[in-house]
Protein backbone atom coordinates (compact mmCIF):
# COMPACT_ATOMS: atom_id res chain seq x y z
CA UNK A 1 0.00 0.00 0.00
CA UNK A 2 1.25 3.58 -0.84
CA UNK A 3 1.88 6.07 1.37
CA UNK A 4 -0.85 8.34 -0.12
CA UNK A 5 -3.37 5.29 0.34
CA UNK A 6 -3.31 4.76 4.16
CA UNK A 7 -3.14 8.50 4.62
CA UNK A 8 -6.57 8.43 2.89
CA UNK A 9 -7.29 5.39 4.58
CA UNK A 10 -6.51 6.67 8.14
CA UNK A 11 -8.40 10.13 7.01
CA UNK A 12 -11.48 8.29 5.82
CA UNK A 13 -11.37 6.21 8.92
CA UNK A 14 -11.03 9.50 11.30
CA UNK A 15 -13.84 10.88 9.10
CA UNK A 16 -16.15 8.53 9.90
CA UNK A 17 -15.04 8.03 13.28
CA UNK A 18 -15.99 11.55 13.84
CA UNK A 19 -19.25 11.39 12.03
CA UNK A 20 -20.12 8.02 14.19
CA UNK A 21 -19.88 5.72 11.29
CA UNK A 22 -17.97 2.89 11.72
CA UNK A 23 -17.42 0.95 8.34
CA UNK A 24 -15.39 -2.27 8.68
CA UNK A 25 -12.00 -1.66 6.91
CA UNK A 26 -9.68 -5.06 5.38
CA UNK A 27 -6.32 -5.18 5.92
CA UNK A 28 -3.67 -7.85 4.69
CA UNK A 29 -2.67 -10.00 7.71
CA UNK A 30 -0.51 -12.54 8.16
CA UNK A 31 0.35 -14.53 5.22
CA UNK A 32 -1.15 -12.18 2.75
CA UNK A 33 -4.73 -13.14 4.35
CA UNK A 34 -6.96 -10.77 3.79
CA UNK A 35 -8.87 -10.37 7.78
CA UNK A 36 -11.36 -7.94 8.85
CA UNK A 37 -10.76 -5.43 11.24
CA UNK A 38 -14.22 -4.43 12.94
CA UNK A 39 -14.98 -0.15 13.58
CA UNK A 40 -16.38 -1.45 16.54
CA UNK A 41 -13.13 -2.23 17.88
CA UNK A 42 -11.90 1.11 17.32
CA UNK A 43 -15.16 2.88 18.88
CA UNK A 44 -14.02 0.60 22.11
CA UNK A 45 -10.14 1.64 21.81
CA UNK A 46 -11.01 5.28 21.13
CA UNK A 47 -14.25 5.15 23.88
CA UNK A 48 -11.72 4.03 26.55
CA UNK A 49 -8.98 6.66 25.60
CA UNK A 50 -11.58 9.56 26.10
CA UNK A 51 -12.62 7.97 29.37
CA UNK A 52 -9.13 8.06 31.03
CA UNK A 53 -8.25 11.71 29.33
CA UNK A 54 -11.41 12.59 31.32
CA UNK A 55 -10.47 10.83 34.48
CA UNK A 56 -7.38 12.54 33.96
CA UNK A 57 -8.37 15.48 33.35
CA UNK A 58 -11.34 15.86 35.78
CA UNK A 59 -8.71 14.73 38.76
CA UNK A 60 -6.50 17.83 38.11
CA UNK A 61 -9.82 19.73 39.16
CA UNK A 62 -10.85 17.94 42.25
CA UNK A 63 -11.16 19.65 45.29
CA UNK A 64 -8.91 19.83 47.94
CA UNK A 65 -10.51 19.67 51.79
CA UNK A 66 -7.91 20.74 54.69
CA UNK A 67 -8.39 20.93 58.40
CA UNK A 68 -6.39 23.77 59.91
CA UNK A 69 -6.20 24.08 63.95
CA UNK A 70 -7.34 22.44 67.03
CA UNK A 71 -9.52 18.76 66.30
CA UNK A 72 -12.09 19.47 68.96
CA UNK A 73 -13.63 16.39 70.25
CA UNK A 74 -17.43 17.63 70.72
CA UNK A 75 -18.31 15.21 73.36
CA UNK A 76 -15.00 15.89 75.41
CA UNK A 77 -15.84 20.16 75.08
CA UNK A 78 -19.48 19.79 75.95
CA UNK A 79 -18.34 18.04 79.17
CA UNK A 80 -16.31 20.58 80.42
CA UNK A 81 -18.46 22.48 83.36
CA UNK A 82 -17.93 26.44 84.40
CA UNK A 83 -16.96 25.95 88.45
CA UNK A 84 -16.29 22.61 88.32
CA UNK A 85 -12.78 22.41 85.74
CA UNK A 86 -9.67 24.04 86.21
CA UNK A 87 -6.73 24.84 83.66
CA UNK A 88 -5.48 21.40 85.17
CA UNK A 89 -8.37 19.45 83.94
CA UNK A 90 -8.62 21.26 80.72
CA UNK A 91 -4.92 20.81 79.61
CA UNK A 92 -5.80 16.84 80.63
CA UNK A 93 -9.20 16.93 78.67
CA UNK A 94 -8.21 19.48 75.91
CA UNK A 95 -4.64 19.85 75.44
CA UNK A 96 -2.60 23.12 74.81
CA UNK A 97 -4.32 25.63 73.56
CA UNK A 98 -4.27 27.15 69.93
CA UNK A 99 -3.53 30.53 71.68
CA UNK A 100 -4.00 32.54 74.93
CA UNK A 101 -5.27 36.24 75.17
CA UNK A 102 -2.82 39.02 74.18
CA UNK A 103 -4.34 41.22 77.25
CA UNK A 104 -5.85 38.21 79.24
CA UNK A 105 -3.48 35.65 79.79
CA UNK A 106 -6.70 33.56 81.81
CA UNK A 107 -8.40 33.38 78.32
CA UNK A 108 -7.79 30.26 76.45
CA UNK A 109 -8.49 29.81 72.85
CA UNK A 110 -9.29 26.36 70.68
CA UNK A 111 -9.40 27.27 66.59
CA UNK A 112 -10.50 24.72 64.22
CA UNK A 113 -10.84 25.56 61.10
CA UNK A 114 -11.81 23.36 58.05
CA UNK A 115 -11.26 24.49 54.37
CA UNK A 116 -12.05 23.54 51.13
CA UNK A 117 -10.52 24.29 47.92
CA UNK A 118 -11.56 23.70 43.90
CA UNK A 119 -8.92 23.76 41.52
CA UNK A 120 -6.95 27.04 41.54
CA UNK A 121 -9.40 29.28 43.40
CA UNK A 122 -9.07 30.73 47.03
CA UNK A 123 -9.71 28.35 49.53
CA UNK A 124 -13.35 29.05 51.39
CA UNK A 125 -14.49 28.33 54.66
CA UNK A 126 -16.77 25.52 55.30
CA UNK A 127 -17.07 25.34 59.05
CA UNK A 128 -14.93 26.84 61.66
CA UNK A 129 -15.44 26.68 65.47
CA UNK A 130 -13.44 29.50 67.96
CA UNK A 131 -13.71 27.72 71.86
CA UNK A 132 -12.67 30.23 74.43
CA UNK A 133 -12.32 29.48 77.88
CA UNK A 134 -11.82 31.96 81.00
CA UNK A 135 -10.09 31.01 83.89
CA UNK A 136 -10.06 33.61 87.20
CA UNK A 137 -6.89 34.26 88.78
CA UNK A 138 -7.40 31.05 90.77
CA UNK A 139 -7.30 29.33 87.83
CA UNK A 140 -11.25 27.80 88.11
CA UNK A 141 -13.17 27.87 84.77
CA UNK A 142 -15.87 31.09 84.62
CA UNK A 143 -16.82 30.95 81.02
CA UNK A 144 -17.28 28.82 78.20
CA UNK A 145 -17.63 30.83 74.67
CA UNK A 146 -18.31 29.18 71.48
CA UNK A 147 -18.36 30.85 68.06
CA UNK A 148 -18.56 29.88 64.38
CA UNK A 149 -18.01 31.05 60.69
CA UNK A 150 -20.73 33.36 61.46
CA UNK A 151 -17.26 36.01 63.02
CA UNK A 152 -15.57 35.29 59.82
CA UNK A 153 -14.98 38.91 58.77
CA UNK A 154 -14.02 39.90 54.62
CA UNK A 155 -11.73 42.51 54.83
CA UNK A 156 -10.86 44.15 51.15
CA UNK A 157 -7.61 46.60 51.51
CA UNK A 158 -8.67 49.93 49.61
CA UNK A 159 -5.88 50.89 46.43
CA UNK A 160 -5.43 54.49 47.37
CA UNK A 161 -2.18 56.12 48.05
CA UNK A 162 -1.23 58.01 51.38
CA UNK A 163 -0.39 61.73 49.95
CA UNK A 164 3.18 62.39 51.58
CA UNK A 165 4.73 65.87 51.84
CA UNK A 166 8.15 66.49 49.84
CA UNK A 167 8.59 65.85 46.03
CA UNK A 168 8.02 63.17 43.81
CA UNK A 169 11.56 61.84 42.71
CA UNK A 170 12.54 59.90 39.51
CA UNK A 171 13.78 56.12 39.35
CA UNK A 172 16.72 57.97 38.22
CA UNK A 173 16.57 61.16 40.20
CA UNK A 174 16.88 58.55 43.20
CA UNK A 175 19.51 56.65 42.09
CA UNK A 176 21.95 59.04 40.88
CA UNK A 177 20.47 62.25 42.84
CA UNK A 178 23.16 62.46 45.65
CA UNK A 179 26.22 62.13 42.99
CA UNK A 180 28.21 65.14 44.42
CA UNK A 181 26.26 65.78 47.44
CA UNK A 182 29.25 64.16 49.18
CA UNK A 183 31.62 66.46 49.06
CA UNK A 184 29.61 69.41 50.45
CA UNK A 185 30.39 71.06 53.80
CA UNK A 186 28.33 70.46 56.57
CA UNK A 187 26.94 67.18 55.24
CA UNK A 188 28.02 63.70 56.90
CA UNK A 189 31.22 62.11 55.47
CA UNK A 190 32.88 65.75 54.42
CA UNK A 191 35.97 66.88 55.95
CA UNK A 192 35.78 69.82 58.26
CA UNK A 193 38.76 72.58 58.46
Amino acid sequence: MAISERIDLLLGLAMACAIGHTPHIERLGVRGKRRQRCGDEWMMKRGFVAIVAMGLALSACAGIREHRGFVIDKEIADGLQVGVDNKDSVTKALGRPTFTGQFNPNDWYYVSRDTAQLAFRDPRVTEQTVLRLSFDAAGNLTQIDRSGKEQIASVDPVGDKTPTLGRKKSFFSELFGNIGSIAQPGLPGSQQQ
